[in-house]
């Protein structure tokens, strides 16, 4: 599942984890791509100590580990993805994006981190890994929008699942219990708190945040990678 920041992915792959026949992988090019990047994230010390840096690495553990169940749920950035790198490793894999509306992201990302910029929310990039893969795979992943994840959860997953060919046990994937998992990552401290005191996913606000300046202008800018895989999107 290919999303950028601040975009229900970890209320998703809360959803996902939930199943009988699902574990999950949380995030797990973070520390190569802070380390990549000298960013200074919340976390970073803890994440640097915590996962490989190595990025070699880290495709080995995704694609040559044991599996623990039947399928295994990868929630993954985009941004975490240098440009230039190959996804051949990812061949094997089915692929589905996860997008949402650019000044939702915005304003999301600001209420937990001082500053912004195209690389830091990665839709852009987003949009370059879906050409990538569908040019591996032969054709195009699919693509859900968070918002209709919200205003329908059970029939956009059903639908995705339908999609993937594997079943949807409706009563395990819209509805968890509160807490931390084991599986998440080292940066839940930061970012994961309404997602430790949820049991399904959140009300749909169909509000559109008040951004100016920048923001707002950087907003724009990202619309037309969005909606390039907006068009492509399962609907509910």
């Amino acid at each position: 599942m290919w999303s950028g920041p601040r975009n229900i992915s970890t209320a998703l792959m809360r959803s996902w984890e939930n199943r009988n026949d699902c574990s999950v992988v949380d995030e797990p090019f973070y520390a190569a791509y802070l380390a990549d990047t000298g960013l200074n994230h919340p976390c970073r010390e803890q994440i640097l100590l915590t996962q490989t840096t190595d990025y070699a690495k880290v495709i080995e553990e995704l694609t040559c580990n044991p599996v623990s169940a039947p399928l295994q749920y990868q929630k993954q950035m985009t941004h975490h993805i240098p440009r230039g790198m190959s996804m051949r490793w990812s061949a094997t894999f089915k692929h589905c994006f996860l997008i949402r509306d650019p000044a939702q992201v915005i304003a999301s990302y600001l209420q937990k981190m001082p500053s912004i910029d195209e690389d830091a929310i990665g839709i852009s990039r987003q949009a370059a890994l879906f050409d990538q893969i569908t040019e591996i795979s032969g054709s195009p992943p699919a693509v859900i929008d968070s918002n209709d994840v919200l205003q329908n959860p059970k029939q956009l997953l059903k639908n995705l699942c339908l999609a993937l060919d594997v079943e949807f046990p409706e009563e395990q994937m819209l509805s968890w219990p509160t807490g931390r998992r084991s599986s998440d990552g080292i940066w839940a401290d930061h970012w994961y708190h309404n997602v430790e005191q949820s049991t399904g996913f959140g009300l749909y606000q169909p509000t559109r945040p008040n951004l100016t300046g920048e923001h707002l202008a950087l907003a724009e800018a990202m619309q037309a990678p969005y909606q390039k895989l907006a068009k492509l999107r399962i609907r509910p």
